[in-house]
């Protein structure tokens, strides 16, 4: 599979150094509001079971796309098909309102380059809201970085389908329109895609933070059934973190995995092929219960203490301090300025220096720290990078890319 060099447009986060790209742009999210209440006209129209059947399959069948589509192909690579299917792939992926494949891809990879770091696109460091739904409505990130994707950028079609990624959505909807009438709009098509929404975007909010760990990973993914559930296998993070070019996500025989299996499908069929599976000897490092240490969830404890202590240090400093008994009687007897003029202290006060520094002690020793646990992360990931260029130069290619 060739592609031409790819005309670039759009840069990596190109935010105000003052943080005001950050906020969200109200007016062009009307749209996505709007589309919350579109459901409640099932009340004034007729609705059929139809209708419900028809949502239940636009649901699934648009979230493989995604999860199949726009993660473990256009994301991450974890498999190869043929530039027509590619296509196919990419056009039922816009059908679900999450943009272009190359926006959704690029700033996917974005995401696993910083996961929970500063440049992280959507971390839930940034407050619940930000990753779940904040960073798509705000200004940041408004345009694809197709920086992060040169290789899948130098497809025309693919391009034009990020220009025009409407056209899979109208087209859905009149479908739904021609099979159940208003009712299909309204339930088949409006509702599937509110719920697609929300079930694609608590990956970003919640995999983060509810779950069970297995490996130690430089960030803070888990494992979820719950989220698996509701995502066709997405919901196994942690999992994915480690290995994440690895199209099977569920590596163990109870953690379910639809999209993998719908995978295999499809390779049996010879529409995808070389699938990455995730190789046995790297299943059984690594591990959280054999004593790994956990960077991630170390980093991530470690920052939110520093966050609590600083605001208590800030705190402090900005009191002055209460006098003690023994200070009042000493300073009784203390002569205002010594011989030298120096200047007079009031009674019961210490001096300004002297409070401060076992504060400014405390602040430097937790940046110390935490300066250390970035550099830690830093060469964890940096490790995991050089191994894979190394296997790249031996011909095999690793599932952990």
């Amino acid at each position: 599979m060739t592609a031409a060099d790819p005309v670039l447009r759009g840069t990596p986060n190109p935010a105000a150094v003052d943080g005001s790209a950050d906020r969200t742009d109200w007016v062009a999210a009307i749209p996505f509001f709007v589309a919350h209440l579109i459901p409640l006209a099932a009340f004034f129209v007729v609705v059929t079971w139809e209708d419900w059947v028809l949502c239940a399959v636009l649901y699934g069948g648009r979230m493989f796309f995604i999860t199949a589509g726009y993660h473990r192909y256009f994301s991450h690579r974890s498999y190869r098909m043929g530039r027509v299917a590619q296509f196919l792939m990419a056009l039922g992926g816009t059908t679900a309102l999450q943009k272009g494949p190359l926006w959704w891809a690029g700033h996917h990879r974005v995401h696993h380059r910083y996961t929970d770091l500063d440049d992280d696109v959507h971390s839930p460091r940034d407050g619940f809201w930000w990753s779940h739904v904040g960073w798509i409505l705000s200004t940041r990130y408004k345009e694809a970085d197709l920086t992060a994707i040169k290789d899948f950028a130098g497809f025309p079609e693919l391009r034009l389908l990020e220009r025009a990624s409407w056209i899979g959505p109208w087209l859905l909807g009149a479908a739904c329109f021609l099979i159940g009438g208003w009712g299909g709009v309204v339930i088949g098509f409006f509702l599937s895609t509110v719920l697609l929404w929300h079930g694609t975007f608590v990956v970003n909010s919640m995999a983060h933070l509810m779950g069970r760990r297995r490996y130690a990973t430089p960030d803070t993914s888990r494992n979820s059934m719950v989220i698996a559930v509701i995502t066709g296998g997405e919901g196994w993070h942690n999992n994915h973190h480690y290995l994440p070019a690895s199209a099977r996500q569920g590596f163990t025989w109870w953690e379910i995995d639809p999209t993998w299996y719908a995978l295999r499908g499809l390779a049996a069929l010879r529409i995808v092929r070389d699938l990455r599976d995730p190789p046995a000897r790297l299943l059984d490092q690594a591990r959280v219960r054999d004593g790994a240490f956990d960077i991630g969830m170390f980093r991530s404890y470690w920052e939110r203490a520093a966050k609590v202590t600083g605001e208590r240090i800030a705190d402090l400093s900005a009191r002055p301090m209460a006098p003690s008994a023994e200070a009042h009687d000493a300073d009784v007897t203390m002569p205002a300025a010594d011989e030298a003029g120096a200047e007079e202290v009031p009674s019961g006060e210490a001096r300004p220096e002297e409070a401060g520094e076992p504060l400014s002690h405390l602040a430097g020793l937790i940046s110390r720290v935490l300066e250390s646990a970035d550099q830690l992360a830093a060469s964890t990931r940096r490790t995991r990078q050089a191994s894979k260029v190394t296997s790249r130069e031996q011909g095999h290619p690793d599932p952990a890319e």
